[in-house]
């Protein structure tokens, strides 16, 4: 799979995400604008009941938004049913969560493997790429162990793994340190940088400011708004953006994207 380069790997407009109905309705996202660029590495940070858990589960096509639109390495995903959303989550992102999520009586390889087959990728070809991303993380020669017999550490790594042997769109990882030691934090961390420098996106969902401070961009979000997005390659924090645009009298694009980008859809209105 190739990635372009003619825009954003992530395009977020106008995502709501309702839940319940009545008195019992939460808000849960209210209106987010986002782009991320192929070969950023972003940290999205804020408090328990900001909608951090929320947009991070429609960015990895694990939910889908009440409304607005979301496109995906230019796939629009937002309306997309249960069973190709499976197939997107599979070929387009690289998971990384903290519980590792190996499968426990299976070895390293195996689980490096696994996304593969569900893939279809050809078994001589699935062998080769799972090697070579045990390599990367430094675990080529202990392809054979059980996750029982690997640290904390070796299995976030095996994680890593698995989540860029499909050469996805992007890599987005979900508190990835939050089960480590000081140590295996700064190993992973340093595996991060090391692949967002040969060009591949990272997106850590995190609650720890120095797992954030590692990032090139930093989102913070709070009761369903992004409040603060610095250090994008526009030079543009949100903030800026949607006070220039209310000057203007204009909607927002959002940071990066001007008027001529993806059109603003007025989605699921969620009534």
């Amino acid at each position: 799979m190739t990635m372009s380069t003619e825009h954003p790997v992530i395009a977020v407009r106008d995502i709501t995400k309702i839940y319940g109905e009545g008195d019992t309705q939460v808000r849960a996202l209210r209106g987010i604008n986002l782009d991320i660029a192929v070969g950023e590495y972003v940290a999205i940070m804020g408090a328990s009941g900001s909608g951090k858990s929320t947009l991070m589960h429609i960015i990895g096509c694990l939910d889908v938004p009440t409304g607005g639109r979301y496109l995906l390495d230019g796939l629009d995903v937002s309306k997309l049913d249960d069973f190709a959303l499976s197939v997107v989550r599979n070929r387009k992102i690289g998971f990384v969560f903290q519980s590792f999520n190996l499968i426990p009586r299976t070895s390293a390889f195996s689980n490096v493997e696994l996304p593969m087959v569900y893939a279809n990728v050809p078994k001589a070809e699935r062998q080769e790429r799972a090697l070579a991303a045990l390599e990367k993380v430094g675990l080529g020669n202990r392809g054979d162990a059980f996750p029982n017999q690997l640290s904390g550490g070796q299995q976030q790594r095996v994680a890593i793994a698995r989540a860029i042997a499909t050469n996805p769109a992007m890599i987005l990882a979900d508190e990835p340190t939050g089960a480590l030691d000081s140590t295996s934090t700064g190993e992973v961390l340093e595996l991060f940088e090391g692949l967002n420098h040969e060009g591949r996106t990272v997106i850590v969902i995190t609650h720890e400011p120095d797992v954030a401070e590692r990032a090139g961009r930093l989102i913070r979000l709070r009761d369903g708004l992004v409040v603060e997005d610095t250090g994008h390659p526009s030079g543009a924090s949100v903030g800026a953006v949607a006070a220039a645009a209310a000057a203007a009298h204009i909607a927002p694009a959002g940071p990066g994207l001007s008027a001529a980008g993806l059109p603003r859809s007025s989605g699921r209105d969620g009534q």
